[in-house]
């Protein structure tokens, strides 16, 4: 592969065209020129060539991951889809999320620690986080061992202060019941939601709301 042209972008200004006599172009850094020996007439054999394309690849990718991080925190595997997603080859995808890791740029414990704090803050019990935590895909033992880690009182705390908000201070049998199955479809078992709807039944007995 011989290198035809080296000129400066029109469009990047710290970037560089190389065109090749196959009619192909690469966008590269002065970094990559230089690794790479890159000037006008410059043979590359075909390993050369595909590690040249091969760090293009990966430099564009981890570009674009750092991008996708200034949004939004990302899982492992939702860095890699969505990375796929964009266009990114999958060998290509799955190296850059490991230099995103060894960089510390991203932490499925930290992030799964985060998921859990939140969903428990908004009332949401163990079963529905560990539920979350599977869609973001988070591994199983992370997700387990972050899911260990809940904060139960506040977590009950939470499971009361959506009751409160739900019933208002309702105290009606059917109410209760309805609230209690609610909790159960947002991820506590029976009997923290029985729990739950008790502890709302004495504190609002205690506030004379059960007059």
């Amino acid at each position: 592969m011989r290198v035809e042209r080296v000129a400066k972008s029109e469009k990047k200004a710290d970037k560089f065209v190389v065109s090749f006599d196959e009619e192909e172009e690469f966008i590269v850094s002065a970094a990559q020129i230089a690794d790479f020996g890159l000037y006008t007439g410059r043979e590359l054999t075909r390993d050369e060539y595909s590690q040249l394309r091969k760090t293009i690849e990966l430099s564009s990718a981890k570009t674009r991951s750092l991008r996708i991080l200034g949004s939004r925190s990302l899982s492992e595997r939702e860095m890699e889809k969505r990375l796929v997603e964009k266009g990114e080859a999958e060998e290509t995808a799955r190296e850059t999320v490991q230099w995103l890791t060894e960089n510390g740029l991203i932490n499925d414990s930290e992030y799964a620690a985060s998921i859990v704090s939140h969903y428990s803050a908004k009332g949401y019990g163990p079963a529905r986080i560990k539920d979350e935590l599977f869609r973001r895909g988070i591994p199983r033992e992370i997700s387990n061992e972050a899911v260990s880690g809940l904060d139960t009182a506040a977590n009950e705390e939470a499971a009361l202060e959506y009751i409160r908000h739900k019933l208002r201070g309702s105290l009606v049998k059917d109410d209760l019941r309805s609230v209690a199955n609610a909790l159960c479809r947002r991820g506590y078992s029976y009997e923290d939601a029985r729990a739950a709807v008790r502890n709302y039944v004495e504190s609002a007995g205690d506030t004379g709301d059960a007059g």
